[in-house]
């Protein structure tokens, strides 16, 4: 007899928003280093499937920030999941609306039906899981024994950024900040002072002051245009360049070494990378490489003390994926969220056809009004 496929009867939800991941412990930076390690490492296998990601706009003339992303992955290995990202993010919300720039969901579907089985609040995970890439990547690209942190923009993401390095690094002595609103770096520094009062704090009165201090060095801003030369970096500095925008080509082209979350992310249509492809000045050859090649010990790290890396972290969907499958599965050892019925409290999936086979009549109990 032919094996029947188990149904779930009422399908649910479970629904996470911001202050349940917090209570799992999403904002710590530990949750994030082990899930997108293991994220990144899959992509390094070839144990993953993630599209090119679609960036929605409407607005002619919109800055390059105003957009919202559908980032959708699946992760092999021994835990596999599928999901989607869904992130919008607009320039000018702190200043027009009193809200964050950016906002998100992240949608979970089990990997066998395919059925939606949870939704998180995704813009803490977002930030938490860029923070995390850098400080996987400062692991084996900055210099073993840094000691200054340079941060450019100091928002949000800069705030998870450099709670995320403090967590993982003890050695950071000196975190230097600028924004081109100083009361923003004045913000950060009281946010991160209680939870580091051994560093010291300095905000630059200029972009190039704060790189020329640092020895791994973060863009975190809004930027449309490139304004961070490559003379500005000293002997043996990491970037992590966050915000994608902020950096000459000239950076690229001089790096020593030029390492990246995903090759055919990063070479996409107006970003720096693919200007410089179609300039002739570079390719995939010249590029290091990815970093989960390098976490999976396929590539060297840092060589020497000398080298300056820069590392262009386009954010990924199997990176969001991860870390929203470990927190999903934290939340139902501890019964955390709330569970969302799918069709309703009186409502079956309708599997008409199955039942029209059986000769069952099929009927709704529920009608929309």
């Amino acid at each position: 007899m032919e094996k029947q496929p188990t149904v779930l009867k009422a399908p649910s939800i479970l629904y996470l928003n911001q202050s349940d991941i917090i209570r799992l412990g999403g904002c710590s930076s530990h949750l994030y280093m082990e899930a997108v390690r293991h994220a990144l490492i899959l992509h390094a296998r070839g144990e993953v499937v993630q599209p090119l990601k679609p960036y929605l706009r409407w607005r002619e003339q919109g800055h390059i920030a105003d957009r919202i992303i559908a980032m959708p992955a699946y992760l092999g290995g021994g835990r596999p999941m599928a999901g989607i990202k869904w992130i919008g993010s607009k320039h000018d919300n702190p200043a027009r609306f009193g809200l964050s720039r950016a906002s998100a969901l992240t949608l979970l579907n089990d990997p066998e039906t395919h059925y939606p089985i949870a939704i998180l609040e995704g813009s803490l995970i977002s930030g938490m899981r860029t923070a995390a890439v850098t400080a996987l990547a400062a692991r084996h690209l900055a210099k073993k024994a840094f000691r200054r942190v340079a941060c450019l923009g100091c928002g949000p993401i800069a705030q998870m950024q450099l709670k995320t390095l403090l967590e993982q690094f003890s050695g950071i002595e000196e975190i230097h900040l600028f924004d081109l609103v100083p009361e923003a770096a004045w913000r950060l520094v009281a946010a991160l002072r209680p939870e580091s009062s051994r560093v010291k704090y300095q905000v630059d009165p200029s972009a190039e002051a704060a790189v020329r201090a640092g020895e791994v060095v973060i863009t975190c801003t809004v930027a449309d245009q490139p304004y961070l030369h490559y003379d500005w970096l000293q002997k043996g500095a990491f970037i992590s360049n966050v915000s994608i925008m902020d950096l000459h080509k000239e950076v690229f082209v001089r790096a020593d070494k030029v390492v990246v979350d995903d090759w055919d992310q990063s070479n996409r249509e107006k970003k720096i990378i693919n200007q410089l492809v179609l300039e002739g000045r570079f390719s995939r050859e010249r590029l290091h490489a990815e970093l989960g090649g390098i976490l999976a010990g396929q590539k060297p790290g840092r060589e020497s003390d000398d080298e300056i890396i820069l590392l262009n972290p386009m954010g990924i969907a199997i990176e969001d994926i991860a870390c929203a499958q470990e927190i999903y599965q934290r939340a139902l050892a501890e019964r955390v969220g709330a569970r969302l019925s799918l069709y309703g409290s009186e409502l079956e999936p309708l599997r008409g056809e199955e039942k029209q086979k059986a000769g069952e009549q099929v009927s709704l109990k529920t009608e929309v009004q």
